[in-house]
C-alpha cells in the first residue's frame, strides 16, 4: 500500500472531501428542488464509502473509488470546460493527482507513455517550512506571507519544453492537529523568521506529522510558455554580463524556444551614428549576417531603401520571410545578397533604440523559408527592452574600456575632441583582439583657431620673495638671540663665530632675496645650527625651554619657519580657486554655442588654451562666426573674472593683485596630441611662433619705455593685424554699453621679442562694479543687433 506522506512533512495528507461535501448537504436542504436533487444523488453515491469522507491515506483507494470520486467532483470539472481548462485535483504539495480535465490528459499524453509530472523547486526543506507557514497562518492564526509560483515543465510532441503555472484552490482543505499541539508565541514565530534555513528549529516548533492537512487541492494551470521564455532572456540580459561583451550569449537557446526554432541564429551589428555605418561587435563569438565577413559597412550599402527606412528612419522590425524570392526579385540588391551568399532563407532584423537612437540591429535567421514573418516578429516587442538595456550596458562597458585605453595612452581627454580618440581607441582595441600589437597613433587636428588667455597674479614672484625673506629673518633673529645667550653662559669662541655667520645671513637678505640665498640659509641652519642646539639642550634645562619655544614655530613639512610664505601660498591658492571657477562654469555654456577644445591650468594665477574648427568638431559645420563668438565670450568671462578677484582681494592674508592678457592669432594652425607629453602642441615649425609668443608676450615692454605690458585694473588684448584690432574695440564698445570696461582704451606698440616683432596691444580699464549681469553671456549676435540699433 502506498500512503501519501513520504516525505518528511509537519503536514499528515488525508484525503477527504468533506468540506466538499458539507456544501452539498446544504443544498440537499435547498428549496430549489434541482439543487436539492442533484446534491442529494451526489450524497447517495458517497455514503456507502464513509472513507470519502472521513479521510484516507492510501492512495489505492483513488482508484478503487475513481466512478464514484468523478460524482462528486462533477461540479468542479465542467465537461464543456473539460477540452479547454488545464485542471487537476490532487493532493497538495504532491505529484499525486486523481482528478483531471481532458486538455490535462491530452498534454500528459503528448509527453509520453507513463510520462509523470513532477512540481519544480521542491525541495524538501523548503516544503517543509512551507507547511509549516500553511499551519502558523491557518491553525495559529497569524500572517506570514510564504507565496511562491509553482510550475510543471512537460515536453510537448515535438520534444519542446512547455511551461505550465500552477495556481491552488485549496478551499476544500481542513488542518487539524494531530494530538495535542505545541504551543506557538510570537517570539517563537519571529525565531523561525531569523532562521529560515534552519529547518532543524522549524522541526522542534512544528515537529513533523504534527498536523493533518484534510482535504484536496484544485489546481489551475495555465500554459506560460511564451512569458517563461521571455523572462529567462530578460534574466539572462540583465544578469552583468562577464563574456567580454558578449550579451547574446546564453539567450539563444531561450530565443530557439520562444520562437519554436531549433536552427535559428542570432547576429547582432552595431550602428555608428556619427559614420552612419554598422559595425561589428569587437567581443568574440557575436557574428553579423548583415555584414557577412566586413568588420564596416556604410548603412546605404548594406541595406536596401526599403529596409534603411524600416531600421533607421521609423525604428520599425524588418521581415524577410522569403529570402530567395526577394533575392531574385531584387536582382540581388543588399541586404538579400549576403543573406542569400550564406544560404540564409528567412531573416528578422529588429532596431534595437533607445528614445529614437538607433545603437544597432538584432539579426533573426533560419535556414527554411517562412520561419520568420511578420506575426511571430511581435514575440520580440516584450524582450526588445531588456535588449536595448543589455546593449546600453554592453556599450558603457565599451566605452569604459575605450576611456581605460585612452586614460593609460593619453591621460584625460576634453569632451570636444574624445571622439577622435575614441575611433583610434577602438581601432587599438580591435587589433589588440587579433592579436596584433597595436600602438596609440598621435592625434592631429587641421585648420584650428587658436584662443589664448590669462589672467595672472602681478609681480608673484616679487610677493613670494618678500614672504620668504620675511619667514628667514624672523628665523635668523630667534636664531641670533638664542646663540646670543648661550654665547654669554658658556663663552666659546666657536658660538661667537655661529652668531657672526647669523649676522652675515641677516645682512645678506635685509635688503634684497637673492637666488641661492634661502638654500644656503637652509643648509646652514640644518647642518650647522640644529645640531649646536640638539647639544646644549641636553644639558641646559633654560636653553632647552628657548629651544623648545623656538621649535614650536618651525614647520614640519619645511623644516623652517613658514608664516609668511603660508599666508602668501593660501592667498595665491584661494585666488586660483575662485578664479578657476568662474571660467569653468562659464565653459559649460561656451560649449553649448559651439563645441571647441578647451584646457586651463593653475600657476601663479589662471591660463587657458582654446581650440575652435570644423577638425574638432567632426560633423558640425564651422563657420567664422563661432570664432567670433568665442573671443567675444573670452573677453566678458576674463572682466568676470576679474570681478571676481577684486571683491576678493579685501579677503586675502596677502592683498595680491591680477592682470589679464588676451593673445589675438591672425590665422589657423594645426595642434597634434604629444604622446610623450601627453598633451596637445602646435605643429610645425611655422606655428611654434605662436607657442614663442605665449610664453614671452605677459613679460613684454611698451615700445620706447619702461612699462610693463600688463598692468592691473586693465585688460591687454594682444595682436599683429589691424582688422584684429578693429574687431576687440568693437567688442569693448559693446561689453561697455553692458558694464564690463570704463571706456579707457589704449593702443600701444609692444617691443620686439627675441625673434617676434611688430606686435601692438589694446589697454582697456576694466569697470569693477557688482551690478553686472553675471549670469548672462553675452553672444556674437547680441552684439550685432547692438550695433544695429
Amino acid at each position: 500500500m502506498k500512503g501519501l506522506s513520504e516525505k518528511i512533512s509537519p503536514l499528515e495528507h488525508h484525503i477527504s472531501f468533506n468540506k466538499l461535501l458539507k456544501q452539498y448537504d446544504e443544498m440537499a436542504q435547498s428549496e430549489d428542488s434541482f439543487l436539492a436533487s442533484k446534491a442529494r444523488y451526489i450524497l447517495d453515491a458517497q455514503a456507502p464509502f464513509p472513507e470519502l469522507r472521513n479521510g484516507f491515506t492510501d492512495i489505492a483507494i483513488l482508484e478503487k473509488r475513481k466512478d464514484v470520486i468523478q460524482i462528486i467532483l462533477q461540479d468542479l470539472f465542467s465537461s464543456v470546460l473539460t477540452a479547454n481548462e488545464i485542471k487537476t485535483a490532487s493532493s497538495p504539495y504532491t505529484d499525486i493527482i486523481f482528478n483531471s480535465s481532458r486538455r490535462f490528459e491530452e498534454i500528459l499524453a503528448a509527453a509520453g507513455p507513463n510520462y509523470l509530472p513532477r512540481i519544480r523547486n521542491q525541495e524538501e526543506e523548503v516544503t517543509y517550512m512551507m507547511a509549516c507557514v500553511v499551519i502558523l497562518n491557518f491553525y495559529y492564526g497569524f500572517n506570514l506571507d510564504f507565496k511562491r509560483p509553482f510550475f510543471y515543465d512537460i515536453p510537448d510532441a515535438k520534444g519542446v519544453m512547455r511551461h505550465y503555472r500552477i495556481l491552488y484552490n485549496a478551499d476544500f482543505m481542513e488542518i487539524i492537529p494531530n494530538g495535542k499541539p505545541l504551543e506557538i508565541t510570537q517570539e517563537d514565530v519571529d525565531m523561525l523568521l531569523e532562521n529560515i534555513d534552519n529547518v532543524d528549529l522549524w522541526k522542534t516548533k512544528i515537529p513533523p506529522n504534527s498536523f493533518i492537512s484534510k482535504g484536496f487541492v484544485i489546481s489551475n494551470m495555465f500554459d506560460v510558455t511564451a512569458e517563461h521564455s521571455i523572462s529567462e532572456i530578460k534574466s539572462s540580459l540583465i544578469i552583468k554580463d562577464k563574456s567580454g561583451g558578449n550579451f547574446i550569449k546564453g539567450v539563444e537557446e531561450t530565443f530557439k524556444s520562444l520562437f519554436g526554432l531549433p536552427n535559428m541564429r542570432i547576429g547582432f551589428s552595431v550602428y555608428n551614428s556619427k559614420e552612419e555605418q554598422f559595425e561589428r561587435v569587437s567581443a568574440n563569438g557575436i557574428d553579423s549576417f548583415i555584414l557577412q565577413k566586413k568588420q564596416v559597412e556604410i548603412c546605404n550599402e548594406a541595406l536596401c531603401k526599403s529596409s534603411y527606412s524600416k531600421l533607421i528612419e521609423q525604428n520599425h522590425y524588418f521581415v524577410i520571410s522569403d529570402v530567395d524570392k526577394h533575392y531574385k526579385a531584387s536582382n540581388g540588391m543588399a541586404p538579400y545578397n549576403c543573406l542569400y551568399d550564406q544560404k540564409i532563407k528567412s531573416a528578422l532584423l529588429a532596431p534595437i533604440a533607445k528614445e529614437g537612437q538607433l545603437l544597432g540591429v538584432l539579426e533573426l535567421v533560419s535556414d527554411r523559408a517562412n520561419d520568420f514573418n511578420s506575426v511571430n516578429a511581435k514575440k520580440l516587442d516584450d524582450v526588445i527592452p531588456y535588449i536595448v538595456s543589455a546593449v546600453l550596458r554592453s556599450l558603457e562597458e565599451e566605452g569604459n574600456l575605450i576611456d581605460a585605453v585612452i586614460q593609460n595612452e593619453c591621460t584625460s581627454v576634453h569632451p570636444s575632441v574624445y571622439w577622435k580618440f575614441k575611433e583610434e581607441a577602438k581601432r587599438f582595441i580591435k587589433e589588440d583582439h587579433e592579436g596584433l600589437q597595436p600602438s596609440f597613433q598621435e592625434i592631429v587636428f587641421d585648420e584650428v583657431y587658436p584662443l589664448y588667455g590669462q589672467v595672472d597674479i602681478q609681480n608673484s614672484s616679487q610677493e613670494r620673495n618678500i614672504a620668504i625673506q620675511r619667514d628667514l629673518m624672523i628665523q635668523l633673529s630667534e636664531i641670533k638671540e638664542i646663540m646670543t645667550e648661550v654665547w654669554q653662559k658658556y663663552n666659546l669662541p666657536i658660538y661667537e663665530e655661529l652668531i657672526f655667520r647669523v649676522n652675515n645671513h641677516l645682512e645678506e637678505i635685509r635688503e634684497v632675496l637673492h637666488t641661492n640665498s634661502e638654500q644656503a640659509i637652509f643648509d646652514f641652519v640644518q647642518e650647522e645650527i640644529n645640531p649646536v642646539f640638539a647639544h646644549i639642550k641636553k644639558s641646559d634645562s633654560y636653553i632647552q625651554n628657548l629651544l623648545l619655544s623656538y621649535e614650536a614655530k618651525i614647520d614640519q613639512g619645511t623644516g623652517s619657519y613658514y608664516d609668511h610664505r603660508k599666508n602668501y601660498d593660501q592667498s595665491v591658492m584661494l585666488v586660483n580657486k575662485k578664479l578657476a571657477s568662474v571660467i569653468d562654469s562659464k565653459q559649460e555654456e561656451a560649449q553649448k554655442m559651439y563645441p571647441h577644445y578647451f584646457e586651463r591650468y593653475k600657476t601663479d594665477g589662471v591660463e587657458h588654451n582654446m581650440y575652435i574648427g570644423d577638425s574638432i568638431t567632426g560633423a558640425r559645420a564651422f563657420d567664422l562666426l563661432y570664432l567670433n563668438n568665442l573671443r567675444l565670450w573670452q573677453l566678458q568671462v576674463i572682466c568676470e573674472m576679474e570681478n571676481k578677484h577684486y571683491y576678493l582681494k579685501s579677503k586675502l592674508q596677502v592683498p595680491l593683485n591680477v592682470t589679464s592678457l588676451i593673445l589675438v592669432y591672425n590665422g589657423s594652425l594645426s595642434i597634434r596630441f604629444r604622446m610623450d607629453e601627453k598633451r596637445f602642441d602646435v605643429d610645425g615649425t611655422y606655428n611654434a611662433r605662436y607657442e614663442i609668443i605665449k610664453k614671452r608676450i605677459d613679460k613684454s615692454f611698451i615700445k620706447g619705455t619702461n612699462e610693463r605690458l600688463t598692468q592691473a585694473g586693465k585688460i591687454a588684448i594682444v595682436y599683429s593685424q589691424k582688422k584684429d584690432e578693429q574687431e576687440y574695440l568693437r567688442y569693448i564698445r559693446f561689453l561697455k554699453s553692458k558694464g564690463y570696461f570704463s571706456g579707457k582704451v589704449e593702443i600701444v606698440e609692444l617691443e620686439g621679442l627675441q625673434g617676434v616683432s611688430g606686435l601692438k596691444a589694446i589697454r582697456a580699464s576694466i569697470l569693477y562694479k557688482s551690478n553686472i549681469e553675471k549670469d548672462r553671456t553675452y553672444t556674437y549676435e547680441d552684439l550685432m543687433l547692438e550695433l544695429n540699433k
